[in-house]
């Protein structure tokens, strides 16, 4: 049974458990897309704070491709999935080439998404990462690592729903984790909604433009 209808109605159940960081200017939400975006923009739009994208992309394994083996962030940043690469026995020369591949689109994305507008400053900010749910969680994963090295404050995972076993793994990873349900079995992240179609390049940038256009913060 469906917990959601979409991603809106999600977004809006994960913002009341967010409430707490409504109305600060220290806090930004990044959603990774596609699929995290509408769920963060009313996120963002409930709770009256800053919004953009931070892109992730994952690593799937050759003839598998929905298997993570692990996931590249913007910085080229890597997390692989030891477990993942060591069972297929995935030789170092096949994780170059698909990590190169996901960069392309990655950056294809970044261009898409941000045009000429500077990426969002991190440093001493709160990040709250949102996506539409955590399965595996291999690009949370990576996008988590890669936000370390720019010094936030801190550091907080807020899905709608996701796997209880990798929710409970990144309390070990980051400040604050925020998974308002996380059913078992688990089946996949698109079960729990009613409509999980997918989210299209151009949902992403106008829902960008209207986060910028939300009111000034207090």
């Amino acid at each position: 049974m469906a917990l959601y209808k979409d991603r809106v109605d999600a977004g809006k159940k994960l913002a009341k458990e967010l409430s707490k960081y409504a109305n600060r200017s220290d806090v930004l939400i990044l959603a990774l897309p596609r699929g995290g975006v509408p769920v963060a923009f009313e996120v963002a739009k409930e709770l009256n704070v800053k919004m953009d994208v931070f892109i992730v992309r994952k690593l799937g394994v050759p003839g598998n491709e929905e298997l993570a083996m692990g996931a590249i962030s913007s910085d080229n940043i890597r997390v692989l999935n030891e477990d993942v690469v060591r069972s297929f026995q995935i030789p170092e020369r096949v994780i170059n080439m698909v990590a190169e591949n996901e960069l392309r689109e990655l950056e294809r994305r970044e261009r898409a998404y941000r045009g000429d507008r500077p990426k969002p400053e991190i440093s001493g900010s709160t990040v709250i990462l949102i996506d539409d749910g955590l399965a595996t969680g291999a690009t949370m994963r990576a996008a988590a690592a890669a936000l370390k090295i720019k010094n936030p404050a801190k550091i907080v995972v807020a899905v709608p729903t996701g796997a209880p076993d990798t929710c409970e793994l990144f309390r070990r990873e980051v400040d604050e984790v925020i998974c308002v349900a996380t059913p078992e079995p688990f089946y996949g992240v698109g079960a729990w909604y009613g409509n999980f179609s997918q989210t299209t390049d151009e949902e992403v940038c106008d829902l960008l433009n209207k986060a910028r256009a939300l009111p000034a913060r207090q």
